[in-house]
């Protein structure tokens, strides 16, 4: 029997539910997900393993111009995506429609396979549905083209299908019980930062980032000590709140979705520290793991 193995490598605009559709193809909530736009800040693997497969599924940030060094971190990860892909999965919604041309330009003339999901389809009608699916089959000829719903998993069997039908045949890439290629620390920092997103309103969470310090797993108990850097004063105090308030309440709501994810119980320390202006510092993006 053959084995079919591949990257599938995920495109497209910030918030169309890329990070989402991930989780629910691999079954795992690997990547974290909020309303908010530019919540994924880095390419994360996502692999589904059976005996006769391996699907290797690369979430990727939102293509946006870039505005400072963090972004363009950012939309580097997304270019790396369109060097190694075996399947282009572009994940697109009824708010926002089309890719930039430039990108479009690369799918094209890659020569690799794209399946383009129209996804949030529950909240649109069927002439709407219908009229996406033309515009598609005019900006990518030769795109398998499928309506789904990430949010409640219409359709996701009948995309993952189209997917494996155009993986190579090929051995896995990864040991067959692996599910990601990112450590407990990172994915506790993400979980964190997911919170920071959610709690926190304006600016403050696109300025933050989340350092895990200390992972210390014991019987029955998980200990990890995590410091927010802020790159200004006033969102310091923003994040910690009058009297620890803020904070407070950040660190129980991290902490249910920690031991959640850990399934174990979670001593959880969190402090802020201002790293002014670190979205433009090179060295400071680098130490927090973008690359550049």
């Amino acid at each position: 029997m053959s084995h079919k193995a591949g990257f599938v490598n995920i495109i497209g605009l910030p918030n169309v539910g890329k990070s989402t559709l991930m989780n629910a193809l691999v079954g795992e909530k690997l990547s974290i997900t909020t309303a908010k736009a530019q919540t994924t800040r880095h390419r994360i693997l996502g692999i589904f393993s059976s005996d006769d497969f391996q699907v290797v599924f690369s979430d990727t940030p939102g293509i946006i111009e870039p505005r400072y060094s963090l972004q363009q971190a950012m939309m580097y990860a997304v270019e790396s995506a369109f060097e190694d892909a075996d399947v282009f999965l572009v994940v697109t919604d009824p708010e926002q429609p089309e890719l930039p041309e430039k990108v479009l330009e690369i799918l094209r003339n890659s020569g690799v396979p794209v399946v383009v999901a129209l996804n949030k389809m529950d909240l649109s009608t069927q002439e709407a549905v219908k009229s996406l699916i033309l515009r598609w089959e005019e900006m990518l000829p030769g795109a398998a083209i499928l309506p789904v719903s990430a949010l409640h998993s219409f359709n996701l069997a009948g995309l993952f299908d189209m997917i494996l039908e155009r993986l190579p045949d090929s051995p896995a890439y990864f040991d067959k019980d692996e599910l990601t290629d990112r450590s407990m620390r990172f994915l506790t920092a993400e979980i964190i930062r997911e919170k920071i997103l959610l709690l926190y309103k304006q600016e403050v969470p696109y300025s933050v980032e989340v350092v895990v310090e200390a992972f210390i797993e014991a019987p029955g108990r998980t200990e990890i000590r995590a410091v927010i850097h802020a790159s200004r004063e006033s969102h310091k105090m923003i994040l910690i709140g009058k009297g620890g308030a803020a904070i407070k309440r950040l660190g129980i709501e991290a902490r249910k979705d920690l031991e959640q994810f850990l399934d174990t119980h979670v001593y959880l320390d969190l402090s802020v520290k201002v790293t002014r202006d670190w979205r433009d510092n090179p060295l400071q993006l680098k130490r927090f793991g973008y690359d550049s």
